[in-house]
């Protein structure tokens, strides 16, 4: 799957925020290129919690093991709880062995590889065998986030009434 498919997809759930900093932009511009995801109906960046789900295009510090600086490499990070981790990658997240991860591998479900313990996988070029697995994780990270915004909304209503 290319990384305009899933795009593509994602820009079809409601309440989508898309941040994807151009050169030029007040973003670091390490981060242009990329895309973060959120829930966020009103189109205002949330300053008080981390995006869903990511797209990253290129090697961060301390984060180069994915091998992101070769041409054509791209990765979907998504933020799916201990319960999604464990199905995807096959054990629990506070079982992650960073000596045998293979953060390079594609088309494989794998722990971030620096979030994985905080239940974010990762899959670097999506392809045939991950798809199908990668839109079901962001259509429920996108549900999860719009339900813990939700939530915390209906906590603020409740304590100005």
């Amino acid at each position: 799957m290319s990384m305009e498919q899933i795009l593509s997809e994602i820009r079809t759930f409601d309440g989508l925020l898309e941040l994807a900093p151009l050169p030029g932009s007040e973003h670091p511009e390490i981060s242009w290129g990329d895309y973060y995801f959120y829930y966020a109906p009103d189109g205002q960046v949330p300053h008080n919690r981390q995006p869903y789900a990511t797209i990253i295009t290129k090697n961060y510090p301390n984060d180069t093991e994915s091998r992101l600086d070769r041409d054509g490499r791209w990765r979907l990070n998504i933020h799916v709880g201990a319960e999604a981790f464990t199905d995807l990658v096959g054990y629990p997240p506070d079982e992650i062995d960073e000596s045998g991860a293979g953060y390079s591998t594609t088309d494989s479900f794998l722990p971030h590889p620096l979030y994985g313990a905080y239940g974010w996988v990762c899959v670097v070029n999506p392809a045939r065998a991950t798809t199908a697995g990668a839109l079901e994780a962001l259509r429920v990270a996108h549900l999860t986030d719009r339900r813990r915004v939700e939530r915390r909304h209906s906590r603020g209503a409740s304590r100005n009434e």
